[in-house]
């Protein structure tokens, strides 16, 4: 019930947790979650308003939606080596968290993770993570410090995050950079010439979205996935250039390049959507 306070201990042997088990328990500031519990669903514990801390025991493999969305007084959240996935908004608007490490063990971070996060200063992302979110880091403390933006550009150690919509001419990203995120450069219409290292791994959904004056692009050798509407709109774009380690083109990701006259998809794509 809403009305639960204090500290509670969930019963040792519980396998999993209902969605929303715990969600609007405002008065609720503390939780034991015992080894049996391999999931956090969604919405869990959302909107625990006087949740300080909680432990996360290496049981768990995944941190589902809304999690922990509105815990604003959410300080410090470890995340254990057992966790591979952190859901969408998994900790949307948790205001009060300042620092967050992310295990080797996790591969993708979804949308709106910590979106809102506006006391979050310290992100350590490692090279597991294969894929990010649209927004997942935005109004975070560190995405609004204008210090750690590099020509219009945020990258979160080798990950790409966020372009600016005023990024124009030609570009290249830095050397190392492993992701390039959901929306990254969504709507830059005013990028020309683009330079993705063999680094680069994965294309997020939308990364390229409605630059209309991107006129070509290759595809290096390190990337096996092109997100869904990763290319979609770029209306000048002529030429695309699509390397063997390609495996999946995602749904719409060319629709709309109404000068793309020419592709080739070599054989080791898999599936188009």
């Amino acid at each position: 019930r809403d009305t639960l306070s204090g500290a509670y201990e969930i019963r040792n042997g519980t396998k999993a947790m209902a969605a929303s088990t715990f969600s609007n328990c405002s008065s609720l500031t503390s939780v034991t979650i015992p080894d049996s519990i391999i999931s956090i669903g969604r919405s869990t514990f959302s909107n625990c308003s006087a949740l300080t801390g909680i432990m996360i025991p290496d049981s768990v493999t995944s941190i589902g939606g809304n999690a922990f969305a509105d815990c604003s007084n959410l300080t410090s959240i470890p995340i254990p080596d057992s966790v591979a996935s952190i859901g969408d908004s998994a900790f949307y608007n948790c205001s009060s968290l300042r620092s967050i490490t992310i295990p080797d063990s996790v591969t993708s971070i979804e949308g709106y993770a910590f979106y809102d996060c506006s006391s979050l200063t310290s992100i350590t992302i490692p090279d597991s993570v294969t894929s990010i979110g649209r927004a997942a880091f935005y109004n975070t403390a560190y995405y609004n410090d204008k210090n750690n933006w590099e020509n219009d550009v945020l990258y979160l150690g080798n990950h790409l995050i966020d372009a600016r919509t005023t990024l124009s001419g030609e570009y290249s990203i830095k050397q190392g950079t492993k992701t390039i995120a959901d929306g990254a450069f969504y709507h830059c219409s005013a990028l020309t010439s683009i330079m993705i290292p063999d680094s680069v791994t994965s294309i997020g959904e939308s990364a390229f979205e409605d630059c209309g004056n991107l006129t070509s692009i290759t595809i290096p050798d390190g990337v096996t996935s092109i997100g869904l509407a990763a290319f979609q709109e770029c209306s000048n774009l002529t030429s695309i250039t699509i390397s063997e380690s390609v495996t999946s083109i995602g749904w719409s990701a060319f629709a709309g390049c109404i000068s793309l006259t020419s592709i080739t998809i070599p054989d080791s794509v898999t599936s188009i959507g």
